[in-house]
């Protein structure tokens, strides 16, 4: 039987999505997550367990009373391939994964540019030669996730805008779908981040947090009382774009002063030029920072700008992290992204900024957690993307 027409049931792809997410787990444990009797997981689970979704394990629950102790049910990671893919302005990045998100094959390509035809024809040929490594890959493969920075209209398949891309209203799911013969599944990025990481990561156990990612921009995605909130049109988590200072630099919006205008690598890099310190990149930057000089040696004075330029980033940071607890009152922020390794130098400024414009407990009642970088970190988000919609089973 099709996977689609076992979870049609949707008590059934609950019962699926608790196995997934939160097992090795009994059929008790389930019914407790679920708020379900027992008599009803035990009526839904053998369709699951015939067809392979589901299997029991030979190790078994300690007993707490009486009765025997039941057998662990698991997912069978194996029985489908998934197929993330993550276009950035001059790679397209794939991978392979299994019913965990665990990458079982990797591929990149460099594009010449970042129009929709070059980089959705490379995006198709990516996936067709990573499929082919696996025995029966497209027979097995759910789908295709696709993650996108922007404006995503995740029902109709489109990319509403992208200002790092450079696309407006562009259909990303037809011309994928019809170059590999597969459902394809598009999201906002960092919106599938949230799914990875309430599914599979440090989101486990919280219903409402925010995953904001630093680099070369600056994304939020947000899951409240346990539902993706993505807004009325898709743009919700545009954290980004918060106006900061209204006297600050021009941001890639076309605005001025906005949040990752002040706190984004990009941004640190022009405020060390600024001060007359030319680096590379923000490695180079870091690098520069951590070094400990003495005061007369003359490195001293581009070490401190360069700290200088890293604390005015976290302060930025703070403020808006503050908007954002003030706003919705997570009990955890999930910092991520290639931009997390130089946060150590931005933390004692974003902590006191956050304490100092955080309205009551709001900060104390959230724990910033930095996430290690993680280079598949965009293409599990994206494959998710595709577990979510054939699961279709909320995420609480």
């Amino acid at each position: 039987m099709r996977m689609a027409d076992l979870l049609g049931e949707a008590t059934r792809a609950e019962i699926f999505s608790q196995v997934l997410t939160a097992g090795p787990i009994s059929r008790s444990g389930i019914a407790a997550r679920l708020g379900l009797s027992p008599s009803t997981v035990t009526r839904l689970l053998p369709a699951l367990l015939e067809a392979d979704y589901i299997r029991e394990g030979a190790e078994a629950e300690p007993a707490t009373g009486p009765g025997r102790p039941q057998r662990l049910l698991r997912v069978n990671l194996e029985r489908h391939y998934v197929v993330g893919v993550k276009i950035a302005p001059t790679v397209v990045t794939g991978v392979v994964t299994d019913l965990g998100a665990r990458v079982l094959g990797r591929e990149e390509v460099r594009i010449d540019g970042c129009a929709p035809v070059t980089a959705l024809t490379a995006a198709g040929r990516l996936v067709r030669r990573l499929l082919s490594r696996f025995p029966d890959g497209a027979g097995r493969a759910l789908g295709i996730g696709v993650g996108l920075g922007g404006h995503v209209d995740a029902a109709a398949g489109r990319c509403r805008y992208s200002g790092i891309l450079g696309w407006q209203d562009v259909d990303v799911a037809g011309p994928l779908a019809a170059a590999t013969g597969l459902p394809v599944h598009v999201g906002n990025d960092v919106n599938a981040l949230v799914v990875a990481q309430r599914w599979f990561g440090a989101g486990r156990e919280s219903e409402t947090f925010a995953v904001v990612t630093l680099g070369a921009g600056i994304g939020c995605g947000l899951l409240v009382d346990g539902t993706l909130f993505t807004g009325s049109s898709g743009l919700a988590g545009e954290f980004g774009h918060i106006p900061v200072d209204p006297a600050g630099p021009s941001c890639t919006c076309g605005r001025r002063g906005c949040l990752e205008a002040l706190a984004c690598h990009p941004a640190i890099l022009a405020r060390l030029r600024r001060a007359g310190v030319d680096e590379p990149d923000v490695q180079a930057a870091a690098a520069l920072a951590r070094t400990e000089y003495e005061p007369g040696d003359p490195d001293a004075p581009r070490a401190r700008a360069a700290r200088a330029a890293f604390a005015a980033a976290g302060d930025a940071l703070g403020r808006g992290l503050a908007t954002l607890c003030n706003l919705i009152n997570p009990e955890l922020v999930i910092l991520a992204g290639e931009g997390v390794d130089v946060y150590d130098l931005m933390k004692p400024a974003a902590e006191d900024a956050l304490a100092h414009h955080s309205f009551s407990t709001a900060a104390a009642d959230c724990t910033v957690l930095v996430d290690p970088v993680d280079g598949d970190m965009w293409t599990r988000g994206a494959a998710c993307l595709v577990l979510r919609a054939t699961v279709r089973a909320p995420l609480s």
